[in-house]
Formats: structure tokens, sequence, C-alpha cells
């Protein structure tokens, strides 16, 4: 029951997204047989080191959504302090619903299954791209630490 739920939802949101689009967004299905795994493309936003940019990824939405939040992973190349070298993303809002284990996030920048259309997972990783510099603690290590130390070097590693 669940699946079909979640089914019917992407199927909405997919539809919604493909009429309302999103500047800089797109996306659709990788496989027209399965609604839970889309393929998104993000052209980097102007004023920012990714102008000019062409990144594609994939949401992967598990079957309990919207109770659970998607995964991101890049299959083109970015270099961004929110993005594992295997293209993983990591932001709160794509973290576990509920109280951080660690101790590092509250419950309330977490996933949640209502969102507004300023808090979609899709317009926060377009915010993530206009300001790498946000002080998330999921930040990936080495590109942060290539931040603070030489700005010139991150900035050069973007996408050339």
């Amino acid at each position: 029951m669940e699946k079909n739920q979640a089914s019917l939802l992407l199927q909405q949101q997919l539809k919604h997204l493909c009429k309302n689009p999103v500047d800089g967004f797109s996306a659709g299905l990788v496989d027209e047989s399965n609604v839970f795994q889309w393929s998104v493309s993000i052209m980097g936003p102007p004023d920012t080191l990714y102008e000019g940019g062409f990144f594609n990824a994939i949401m992967t939405f598990p079957e309990q959504y919207p109770n659970l939040p998607p995964t991101v992973r890049f299959t083109s190349e970015m270099w961004h302090p929110n993005v594992y070298s295997d293209g993983k993303v990591c932001i709160s809002i794509l973290h576990h619903p509920g109280d951080d284990p660690n101790g590092y996030e509250l419950a309330s920048e977490r996933w949640t299954p209502v969102h507004t259309e300023q808090e979609s997972p899709n317009l926060l990783m377009l915010e993530k791209l206009k300001n790498p510099l946000s002080h998330s603690l999921s930040m990936f290590a080495p590109i942060r630490k290539r931040i603070k130390t030489d700005w010139a070097k991150y900035s050069s590693n973007v996408y050339h």
C-alpha cells in the first residue's frame, strides 16, 4: 500500500514540476517503468562559481516516500562541500527525520514529509550551489578544508 501511495505522489510531483519548471533545474524518469528514480539536471546558477556548468544527478526515492527522504547522487563531476567524492549529496534536508543521533542538526533541519515549495530538495540543492560557504556541518571535510585554506584552488576545481 505504501509503495502505491508513494508512486502516485511522485507521479503527481513530477507532472507538477514539468508543468511548472524551476529555473536551472529539470527532471525526468531514468526509466519510464520506475517512478522512484529520477534523472535531474542542474544548470550552474548565474553569478556563482558554477555558472555555465551543467550537472547531472540521480534522485532515488524510497518506497516509504514522503515519510523518508530521497537520496541524491551526482553522476557528473561535482566539486562542492556538500558532495562526497562518489557524488552523494549530504544536506540536512536529505537526512532521515527526527533527532540527529550525533547532535549536529536540529530535527527541524532534517527531512519532514511535508515541504513548502521553498523547502523542496531540488530548490535547496540549487541554493547550496549558489552558496557553498554555508556553514553546513554536513560539508565534505576535504573540500571544507580547501575552502578555508585556499579559496583560489577551490574555485579553480569547481568544474574546470
